[in-house]
């Protein structure tokens, strides 16, 4: 009897073992990396439909289209973002300008250089960048990036 019971607890460590030297040979191959908001080499791509043209968005790491991408988000100075929501939550971080945003049900909050805000998925907001120079904010998302109207 306790050789089946033996076997049976190799046979799992070993599974155990080679998930893990897989997990580790993954992360070995992600390379880490910093990025600047002015780094020449970000790829600058427009914002969804919904918003005026002017706004970019440069990808800095994962896919769009799926969940966990960062990226960075430009507004030009004095756009306004109609009110909309986004399937993900959302965690932005100020990098350049002063931005109003405004969570319905909320006061709105500006935000400067270094500030951060957190919005829930499916929360109606507006934002403006208040300032004339343009507002640049890193977005973390955990699902895909996306953005819809809400009246």
């Amino acid at each position: 009897m306790r050789k089946p019971v033996l076997q049976l607890a190799m046979i799992a460590l070993m599974g155990a073992l080679g998930a893990c030297s897989t997990a580790v040979a993954q992360r070995a191959s992600v390379v880490a990396f910093a990025r600047s908001a002015s780094d020449s080499a970000l790829q600058w791509g427009g914002c969804p439909p919904i918003f005026p043209a002017g706004c970019q968005i440069a990808v800095l790491h994962g896919d769009p289209a799926k969940p966990n991408a960062d990226i960075f988000l430009r507004v030009p100075g004095g756009m306004e973002l109609a009110n909309h929501t986004h399937t993900s939550a959302e965690r932005i971080i100020l990098v350049s300008g002063e931005l109003r945003v405004q969570y319905q049900g909320q006061a709105p909050a500006t935000l400067r250089t270094g500030d951060y805000a957190y919005g829930p998925a499916g929360l109606p907001h507006t934002a403006k960048c208040l300032s004339q120079a343009p507002c640049t904010l890193f977005i973390a998302f955990e699902q895909a990036v996306d953005a819809h109207p809400h009246p």
